[in-house]
């Protein structure tokens, strides 16, 4: 294994197994997370609907996501469901509350979605179930899936701003 392999394989169990235990924190409440239903509540009060569907899909993409990416399977699929997770983050949550951390900010989502877009341009690496399996992706498929990624995420927060008109309702005739 080459030292690049080496980094490759350490930026992937940091940075999936973190989205994968934020995942669980989403989907089973294990370290003091709100678990699925608690996870919706939340996602229902951050305006986004189907509050289930996109509760589902964001504990999907954490946890099963983020396990793939650890191992390195099917790597740029993965990486465009988590660089999409991490732009909604970002832009949903984070951002409002400045750089820091510790203000609920954007540093920590913002240095894992770079390690995801690290990964997404470079490929998973030597030690990596797709190596195992023979997987290889050309340049075009990890650029494509980044773009699908990225553009999959704002259409998720412009479907959020977009409100149905409320109508009066019909009286009797």
């Amino acid at each position: 294994m080459t030292p690049t392999d080496l980094g490759l394989l350490i930026l992937r169990l940091v940075v999936g197994l973190t989205f994968a235990a934020h995942g669980a924190q989403k989907a089973f409440g294990w370290w003091k997370g709100p678990g699925f239903a608690g996870w919706r509540t939340g996602v229902e009060r951050m305006g986004l609907r189907p509050a289930g569907f996109w509760a589902l899909v964001s504990t999907a993409a954490e946890l099963g996501a983020g396990v793939l990416l650890a191992v390195g399977l099917l790597t740029p699929l993965v990486t465009a469901a988590l660089i999409a997770q991490s732009v909604v983050i970002v832009g949903l949550v984070h951002l409002p509350k400045g750089f820091w951390n510790s203000n609920g900010g954007i540093e920590f989502p913002l240095s894992l979605a770079a390690g995801v877009v690290a990964l997404a341009g470079t490929g998973s690496g030597s030690a990596s179930l797709d190596a195992a399996l023979g997987l290889s992706y050309s340049a075009d498929v990890r650029a494509v899936l980044i773009a699908v990624g990225v553009l999959g995420a704002l259409v998720a927060l412009a479907i959020r701003r977009l409100r149905p008109v409320d109508r009066p309702a019909a009286g009797p005739r």
